[in-house]
C-alpha cells in the first residue's frame, strides 16, 4: 500500500514557478494549483486502488499458483525493488527534475501488474510484483519532490491530507470490487484491469509538473550527473534485502549463506543512504526517518497477513476478508485531515505518539480472532483505530521531513524516508514470513479454508502479529525525539 510531507519558504520560492497569489487566498484547489493537485492526487488514487484490490486477491492467487509458502515474497518483492527505485528517483529528481522519474515509474508500475496478472507460476507472479515495486519507488519519491517544489510550506499539510483522502474510496470500493472480480471472473483480472487507470492522471498532471517543477534546482548545470556511489549503494540495499528475504523463507541450514551475504550488502548500504544517526534515533531528521520505517514496517507486515488469516482461520470469502480493512481508509484520511489543521501544529509530536500507541494496540488485538468465540469483525474495528494512528504518523512524518530539507536535498531526503519505509517492510515481512513458515503457516491450503477453524496453524499468525505490536511500541518512544531540543 502505501501517503506524504514539508522545505523552507524562501528556498521553495526560488525553485517553483508558482504564480503570485495572496497567501490567504491560496489553496491546493485555487486556480494556480487545481490541475496539478487533481493530477497528482489521481496518481495516488491509482496506487491506492492497486494496493487495496491486489491485497484482497493475493490469497487466492497464491493458492492457485501453489505459492502460499511464498506468500510473503509477493509483498516483499515489491518493497525490495522499490528500494532501488527510490534512490534512483531521488538522484533523478534532484538533478533533472521529477518528470522523468514519474513517467518511467508509472510505466513500470503498469507493466508489473500485467506480468503478475498473466503469470502461470508463483515466481513469475513475484517477478511482476518486483517490476511493479521499481515503478512504485520511482513514483512516490518523485511525488514528494513535486510537492516540495510546487507548493508553499503552508499548503503541504493540506496536499498530504488530500493524498490520504484519496485512499478512502479505494479502501471501500477496492476490496468489494476485487473480491467480486476474483470470485466471478478470476484473480487475474484484478491485475490486468488496473493499468488502464493510468491515462487520466498522466494527461492531467504531467503538463503541470513540466511547467512548475521540472529541471534541476536553480537550473544548476553541475547537478546533471548522478552520484554513482549512491546508485551502487542502492543496488546493494536492494540485492541485500532480496537475499535476506530468500534466507528467511527457506529455513534450511545452507540458507545462512545468502542470509549473511545479504546482511553484508545491506548494512553498509543502509548506513550510506540514511541520515547519520538514524539507527540510534538521533534527534531531528534521523528520528523522523527512523519513525517512518518503524511505523510502516510494523503495520504493513501485520496487515499483509490479515486477509490470509481471515480466509484460512475464519472461513471468510476473499471479499469479506478484504472488506475488513475498508474502514481503515476512512479513518486514515480523517487522521491526515486532523494533522493538516493549523491549530494542531504545536501538538504534532504528541499526536504522533498517540498514533503509534493506536497502531500497537490494533496489531495486538487483531490475532484475537484466532479464538472462535471472538467475532471476526473485531479485526475491522481494530484496524480502523490502527489506520487512524497511521494517518497521524505517516502524514506528519512527511511534513516534518520536508520542513527539515533544503530544496536541493528534497529528493535525497525523501528517498531516505521512503527507503526506511520500504526496507523496514522487507525486513519485518521477512521476519514475519520466517516465523509464519517455521510454525507451519506455509501448509495452509484450500482444504484448510474449507475447514476453517479446524486447526490450520493459528500460532503461525500470532507469531507475526504480536512481535509487530512490540515494534510499534518502540515507534512510540521514537516520537519523543523528532525535534532537536
Amino acid at each position: 500500500m502505501t501517503p506524504l510531507d514539508e522545505p523552507r519558504d524562501a528556498d521553495v520560492a526560488k525553485t517553483s514557478a508558482v504564480p503570485s497569489v495572496p497567501e490567504d487566498a491560496e489553496s491546493v484547489l485555487s486556480r494556480s494549483h487545481r490541475a496539478l493537485s487533481t493530477g497528482i492526487v489521481s496518481v495516488v488514487l491509482l496506487i491506492a486502488f492497486e494496493a487495496t484490490a491486489v491485497g484482497t486477491a493475493m490469497p487466492v492467487a497464491a493458492r492457485e499458483l501453489d505459492g502460499v509458502s511464498l506468500y510473503a515474497f509477493a509483498f516483499s518483492g515489491y518493497f525490495t525493488t522499490s528500494l532501488f527505485g527510490m534512490v534512483l528517483a531521488g538522484q533523478w529528481s534532484d538533478r533533472r527534475g521529477p518528470l522523468g522519474a514519474l513517467t518511467t515509474g508509472i510505466a513500470a508500475f503498469g507493466a508489473g501488474l500485467l506480468l503478475s496478472g498473466t503469470a502461470g507460476v508463483m515466481w513469475v507472479f513475484i517477478l511482476g510484483r518486483a517490476v511493479q515495486g521499481l515503478g512504485g519507488g520511482l513514483v512516490i519519491v518523485a511525488l514528494y519532490v513535486v510537492v516540495g517544489r510546487a507548493y508553499s510550506e503552508r499548503l503541504r499539510p493540506a496536499i498530504m491530507a488530500a493524498f490520504a483522502a484519496s485512499w478512502v474510496v479505494p479502501s471501500i470500493v477496492g476490496p468489494l470490487a476485487s473480491g467480486a472480480v476474483t470470485e466471478h471472473l478470476g484473480w487475474r483480472w484484478v491485475f490486468v484491469g488496473i493499468p488502464v487507470l493510468v491515462v487520466f492522471p498522466l494527461a492531467l498532471a504531467l503538463p503541470q509538473i513540466r511547467r512548475r517543477a521540472a529541471g534541476p534546482v536553480d537550473g544548476s548545470a553541475g547537478s546533471a550527473s548522478f552520484d554513482r556511489r549512491r546508485i551502487r549503494l542502492a543496488l546493494g540495499i536492494s540485492l541485500g534485502a532480496g537475499l535476506l528475504q530468500y534466507a528467511a523463507q527457506d529455513l534450511r541450514w545452507f540458507s545462512l549463506v545468502p542470509g549473511v551475504l545479504g546482511a553484508a550488502l545491506l548494512v553498509p548500504a543502509v548506513l550510506g543512504l540514511l541520515p547519520r544517526g538514524t539507527y540510534r534515533a538521533a534527534r531531528g531528521l534521523p528520528s523522523v526517518v527512523l519513525l517512518r520505517g518503524v511505523a510502516a514496517g510494523s503495520f504493513i507486515a501485520a496487515e499483509s497477513f490479515v486477509p490470509l488469516m481471515l480466509v484460512t482461520q475464519r472461513g471468510l470469502s476473499p471479499t469479506l476478508a478484504g472488506f475488513s480493512l475498508a474502514a481503515g481508509g476512512v479513518t486514515w484520511a480523517l487522521a491526515s485531515w486532523v494533522q493538516s489543521r493549523p491549530r494542531v501544529e504545536p501538538y504534532r509530536e504528541r499526536l504522533m505518539t498517540v498514533g503509534m500507541l493506536l497502531v500497537a494496540a490494533s496489531i495486538a488485538v487483531a490475532p484475537s480472532v484466532l479464538i472462535d468465540s471472538v467475532p471476526a469483525w473485531t479485526v475491522a474495528v481494530a484496524w480502523a483505530f490502527g489506520c487512524f494512528g497511521m494517518g497521524l504518523v505517516i502524514s506528519s512524518s512527511s511534513v516534518l521531513l520536508l520542513h527539515l530539507s533544503a530544496p536541493e536535498e528534497a529528493g535525497t531526503n525523501s528517498a531516505a524516508l521512503q527507503i526506511s519505509d520500504a526496507l523496514s517492510n522487507v525486513v519485518l515481512l521477512a521476519a514475519g514470513g520466517a516465523a509464519f513458515a517455521a510454525l507451519g503457516g506455509g501448509a495452509v491450503s484450500h482444504t484448510a479454508v474449507e475447514a476453517a477453524g479446524s486447526g490450520s496453524h493459528p500460532a503461525a499468525f500470532a507469531a507475526v502479529f504480536l512481535p509487530m505490536a512490540g515494534v510499534a511500541l518502540v515507534g512510540a518512544w521514537v516520537t519523543t525525539r523528532l525535534r532537536a531540543r
